[in-house]
């Protein structure tokens, strides 16, 4: 009776392996076969004898030993021939000189020899498993996906797709003011998939600009459609986004299909995004026009490119100065991503003014503090003068060397 259990178990344990998945049948049937032969193998000297058919979907398998048909009383080796009497109560019309197959059962194998082969199984199936999520999470970079909360660390959150694959989320490819329970359905990229000791880990996030086209992608249906092609994407997660548009259909505004009546399509995206500001703008090949426009709502008087270099010169009344520069400085920041272009900012002077640029002032002034401040868009001395507090802070200086700077300038114009 013990032998029939082992049987019985052991035909379960082949439903278990039916059941696994991300594991294809035919790759699955591939390493049962083989597991099985590698066994006969050991018992037998050989397995070349051997049939080893599969049956899957009945979660069991049969093996048959093909013996050579000998007289009674000449049977030399046992794993190769078999006696003509014994012969025949398998198969009735056989002969000598014939083969015959001879059905192989679990119990003959022993329980060793069972436990073995349940490892092997078990050790090969895990590592068909690892690959084949390695396989299908790569083919899956940069495409959105849903997991459901698992568990939240502090460092990172483990989500579960439908298939129970495990998805690692770190803190910072969350979005800022993202907050998650246990349970919650959640939506993201699949930025990359490490493979360390092929142990497959899918890390997802959703402050890649990725995660921002593909939300354009399924909730815009010209987007979706082929209609609308999205030509840059620039992102601060959690704080203001600017996307590049286009449309080679002159009666689609691809704009206006973006962001919909009232702004209702980009809505839930919006939402999504935790409250992220979303610009969108049309997209054009001319440099200059595009530029001005990824600078909205500022209005541009002049722009001076450089385009060996992929820098642009922008030239602004003083009022409209903050507002190309945006608040903290994110306006011109994402102008200068969706652009390519390194973006500074100066007044645009009127008759009778005088400006000058920092670059005169390095005798003066150390030039990373130049640079700084350059950075927020503050490229003349009138330019940081009048700049207000909240731009300066921006530049990340210590009030000491602010002062510096400012009494550096006011001199210049005072003489």
């Amino acid at each position: 009776m013990a032998k029939k259990a082992e049987t019985v178990n052991m035909v379960d344990r082949f439903d278990e392996f039916k059941e696994q998945k991300n594991v294809d049948k035919t790759t699955m049937i591939s390493v049962l076969e083989e597991s099985f032969r590698n066994v006969l193998a050991k018992m037998f000297g050989t397995d070349e004898n051997f049939d080893v058919i599969m049956n899957p979907d009945k979660g069991d398998c049969e093996i048959y030993q093909n013996l050579t048909v000998v007289p009674d009383g000449e049977v030399g080796n046992e794993d190769m021939e078999i006696g003509l009497t014994e012969a025949r109560e398998i198969d009735p019309e056989c002969e000598i000189g014939e083969e015959v197959a001879k059905q192989i059962f679990f119990e003959k194998f022993g329980r060793r020899a069972i436990l073995n082969l349940r490892q092997t199984l078990q050790s090969k199936i895990l590592e068909l498993q690892k690959d084949a999520i390695y396989t299908k999470f790569k083919d899956l970079e940069g495409e959105l996906i849903s997991g459901e909360v698992h568990q939240i660390w502090k460092r990172e959150m483990l989500m579960l797709d439908d298939d129970q694959n495990e998805l690692l989320m770190p803190k910072d490819e969350q979005i800022p003011g993202d907050f998650f329970h246990k349970g919650d359905t959640v939506r993201a990229i699949v930025k990359r998939v490490d493979n360390p000791n092929n142990n497959p880990k899918v890390i997802v996030s959703r402050t890649d600009e990725r995660f921002l086209r593909r939300l354009f992608e399924q909730e815009i249906p010209e987007i979706h459609d082929g209609l609308i092609t999205i030509k840059a994407v620039a992102r601060i997660p959690g704080e203001r986004a600017k996307i590049a548009v286009e449309s080679y259909d002159e009666r689609i505004d691809p704009v206006g299909a973006c962001v919909g009546m009232k702004g209702a399509r980009i809505r839930s995206i919006v939402h999504e995004l935790r409250n992220e500001n979303i610009d969108v703008i049309s997209y054009t090949s001319n440099p200059q026009l595009y530029i001005q426009r990824a600078l909205s709502p500022a209005k541009i008087t002049s722009i001076r490119l450089n385009e060996d270099e992929k820098k642009a010169e922008v030239f602004l009344h003083p009022e409209e100065v903050s507002l190309a520069i945006g608040k903290g400085g994110l306006n011109i920041r994402l102008a200068s991503m969706l652009t390519g272009y390194t973006i500074d900012v100066y007044r645009d002077l009127e008759e009778g003014e005088e400006d000058i640029f920092l670059d005169e002032f390095r005798d003066e002034i150390e030039g990373w503090v130049i640079d700084a401040l350059k950075d927020v868009g503050l490229g003349t001395a009138k330019a940081v003068l009048n700049a207000s507090q909240e731009v300066l802070d921006q530049a990340d200086l210590e009030e000491s060397t602010i002062e510096n700077v400012m009494n550096v300038l006011r001199a210049e114009f005072e003489d």
